[in-house]
């Protein structure tokens, strides 16, 4: 006896992200790093950038947007996307940014966000979020991204794989922020603040040193936050 569902055709969208990940899941062989990072001094941070710019409130992700830049100019090694016959090293980092809409997912791009402060990532954010909601991004602005980020950290997820997006070669996971218990310099442990950090990484293209030195300059750039200036 069958039992009662109901039936949600495929969209044109939902077709194309099955494509997408499936031939990426096929092809591409992934491998992970995970960093806890501790993000006090960035909340901190933050908050204090906030108050000095009440009209444009910065996010989490945001800081994260220009760490991930910060550090793939430090470790261009990273900052690829691999081809039939060759890898493209780009000279800016263009960061694709994972936004849900209604039935999938956009994927706009921040490109040079190494120039960029954190106050205008965030304002650029904005206004492409609330453009893929009414489905009005232009191919150019989702199109050409250098490496990926996934933040489901509002959702109160720790910790999760993202899945390259091919050409690209990597992609981060952002997890939400927590305390946790971390080493301290004597031996013991001290409660901070802290997010899981999940790096996904196309071995064709990139080794684990590579990626293990672009998570050390991650981490770095979000213990530091002035570096985000």
């Amino acid at each position: 006896m069958s039992r009662p569902y109901t039936e949600i055709p495929l969209t044109p969208l939902r077709k194309a992200i099955a494509a997408r990940m499936t031939h990426s899941k096929q092809t591409i062989p992934h491998f992970r790093l995970v960093a806890d990072v501790e993000v006090d001094a960035l909340l901190h941070w933050r908050k204090v950038a906030n108050e000095t710019n009440p009209s444009t409130k910065i996010s989490v992700n945001d800081c994260f947007i220009k760490a991930i830049a910060v550090s793939l100019i430090e470790n261009p090694a990273l900052n690829i996307q691999m081809t039939d016959t060759a890898i493209h090293r780009f000279h800016s980092a263009d960061i694709s940014v994972v936004i849900a809409v209604e039935g999938g997912l956009a994927t706009p791009v921040v490109r040079g966000a190494e120039a960029k402060s954190v106050v205008e990532i965030a304002a650029e954010v904005k206004d492409f979020a609330e453009r893929a909601s009414r489905n009005a991004l232009k191919l150019s602005e989702i199109s050409g991204g250098s490496f990926g980020l996934s933040n489901l950290g509002s959702y109160g997820v720790e910790q999760f794989d993202a899945i390259i997006n091919p050409p690209q070669c990597a992609i981060l996971a952002v997890g939400c922020a927590a305390p946790r218990a971390v080493p301290d310099a004597e031996g013991g442990t001290r409660t901070a603040t802290t997010a899981i950090c999940t790096l996904s990484v196309d071995h064709r293209a990139i080794d684990g040193v590579e990626a293990s030195k672009f998570l050390q300059s991650l981490r770095g750039a979000i213990l530091n936050p002035d570096r985000l200036q």
